[in-house]
């Protein structure tokens, strides 16, 4: 594939050329190459940048086996099996080159997905499932986070180095090589290897952190990244000196503020987060809020909003109440319990993570009994979602709910939280109940897509939400707690909270004021909308972060 070129002509305000490079994309059900919220984001994204005729490409990995296929074991308990995928779909380009890991070569190609199939920009996936390749490097490509760490770096310099390869090999010269999380942070190396200019490398790359989480700001020994030959040809010395950093843990987040132009947070209070966080430190570029978004054109539904511009609340009720018959064939199937579509259905579904509590509801179990056993305002409770495989602590708390669920005909918790579950779920929950400690989510977007389908948003005041909710208008907040205090008392106090809205507030809204839930749907929906719809996002990019006025007189500050 020599002769690429973008399939559409872009639009005169988007003609700067964009390399976006993400360690994982939601696309579509059929391309199971996406852990969770990261992939969501990347693929609203790629779908917003076509919709908008943006000159951007995407680079990512093609994932033989996927994140993993969640399984149930004999006792309901979670399972983690890894499968084979095969995509017809995908084009072989043909394409072979070669980038080094751990003082080897190894061989690399690349496949198209060829952006009239799923509606997205132009996407390249990365693979060394290659027979000229021993099996260890085939196995590069084989698991999305692979859990071994020396197969994690290898997986990061293949989308970072193997992504400006891959460029060249097309014959591209991106204007922008914007890094998605600092997965692709080893393209800052292999761009300086080609322009043995540190200003031209920071002109060149933008940043956006995606999360606050220790686990997902990576810091290696130095050892380790020199001799996976994560550098590339740059000498450690010279890596060392232009992120300004010393001593023998490379700080790969720190890095990347330092080696872009500009970078941003994912929301408002994300990005108060982050400046707090390396306040500390200097030469980092500017950081601005860009707030993550969805697209609605893939998430929304069409009905749903006709209803509301009709302002026919009675429809937009009965539509609603038809929109969970799916999700409730899919309780059915996995879990043999049937489920009332008149029934307030309230869901928990993202990835299990201990910072996102799936489990507070279950921390004063008097009163979890007490919810669930309530005749005047019954209530079922779903919860979805995939921890990572090798997350022994999130699994246990998987395993603790499965195990609740079987005491109660009116909780379920489901496997297989992918795109098309994710959109069964958010087309039948009545409540999209979200439940991280405060600072910790840095955007989360389960609850903009839930919002496009009528769902009420019930959260602490985490992420996006902030920017979004007006209580008691368009969704419900759980009262902010002193988040100084220890986890087990901010748990406790949010618990109490989160029980007294429910039996308090809407519960009674639900059952006796359908109007005003109506109403309720229906702010939700119209302001949703189109603030969090990704067209925004991706237009800002362009216009914030891409623009060579943007990045050129803020790179002169950090020239070597």
């Amino acid at each position: 594939m020599t002769n690429y070129s973008l399939p559409y002509i872009p639009d005169p305000k988007y003609t700067t050329r964009v390399a976006y490079l993400s360690m994982e994309y939601a696309i579509h059900q059929p391309l199971k190459i996406y852990a969770g919220g990261l992939g969501y984001l990347a693929g609203s994204h790629l779908r917003s940048a076509a919709h908008l005729l943006q000159n951007t490409i995407g680079i990512g990995i093609l994932w033989k086996y996927g994140y993993y296929d969640q399984t149930r074991q004999q006792d309901q308990h979670m399972g983690a099996t890894f499968v084979e995928k095969h995509y017809e779909f995908l084009e072989p380009t043909h394409i072979k080159f070669q980038i080094t890991v751990h003082q080897a070569p190894v061989m690399v190609t690349a496949y198209y997905l060829d952006p009239r199939y799923f509606g997205t920009a132009p996407l390249f996936l990365l693979s060394t499932d290659l027979p000229e390749n021993d099996y260890l490097a085939r196995t590069i490509t084989h698991r999305l986070y692979d859990a071994n760490p020396e197969t994690k770096l290898a997986q990061q310099m293949l989308l970072g180095t193997g992504g400006v390869k891959l460029l060249d090999e097309l014959g591209l010269t991106p204007e922008v090589y914007h890094l998605n999380e600092s997965h692709a942070l080893s393209a800052a190396f292999a761009l300086y290897e080609k322009y043995h200019d540190w200003e031209v490398v920071r002109r060149k790359m933008v940043f956006t952190n995606h999360t606050p989480e220790e686990a997902g700001n990576q810091k290696t020994d130095l050892r380790l990244l020199d001799r996976m030959s994560f550098f590339g040809q740059v000498t450690v010395e010279e890596a060392l000196r232009a992120t300004q950093q010393a001593g023998q843990v490379f700080d790969h987040t720190l890095a990347a503020f330092r080696l872009s132009s500009i970078a941003n947070g994912v929301s408002r209070m994300h990005t108060e987060t982050v400046k707090r966080t390396y306040s500390q430190h200097g030469g980092l570029c500017p950081t601005i809020a860009i707030t993550n978004a969805q697209d609605q054109h893939y998430w929304a539904d069409k009905d749903l909003y006709r209803h509301t511009h009709q302002h026919d609340l009675a429809a937009l009720l009965e539509h609603k109440q038809a929109m969970k018959q799916p999700m409730l064939e899919e309780v059915a199937d996995q879990t043999g319990k049937i489920f009332s579509p008149r029934v307030l259905t309230m869901v928990w579904a993202r990835r299990f993570a201990g910072y996102k509590r799936p489990e507070l509801l279950l921390h004063d179990m008097d009163r979890f009994q007490r919810l669930l056993s309530n005749k005047q305002f019954p209530i079922q409770i779903i919860w979805s979602g995939k921890p990572y495989p090798t997350d022994y602590t999130a699994i246990g708390t998987f395993d603790l709910i499965v195990e609740t669920c079987k005491q109660y005909p009116n909780c379920a918790i489901l496997t297989g939280y992918e795109l098309r579950l994710s959109k069964e779920l958010k087309q039948g929950a009545d409540v999209w109940l979200n439940t991280p400690r405060v600072t910790r989510e840095a955007s989360g977007t389960s609850g903009m897509t839930a919002a496009m389908n009528g769902a009420i948003n019930l959260s602490t005041l985490d992420g996006w939400f902030p920017e979004f909710v007006r209580d008691g208008i368009n969704g419900f907040v759980i009262p902010p707690v002193d988040y100084q205090k220890p986890h087990f008392e901010q748990d406790a106090a949010d618990a109490a909270q989160l029980y007294d809205l429910l039996e308090n507030k809407v519960l009674p809204m639900y059952y006796q004021e359908p109007g005003r839930w109506a109403a309720m749907m229906r702010s939700s929906m119209d302001d949703i909308l189109p603030y969090f719809d990704s067209e925004r996002m991706v237009a800002e990019y362009y216009d914030r972060m891409y623009h060579q006025e943007v990045r050129s007189p803020v790179a002169k500050q950090y020239s070597s």
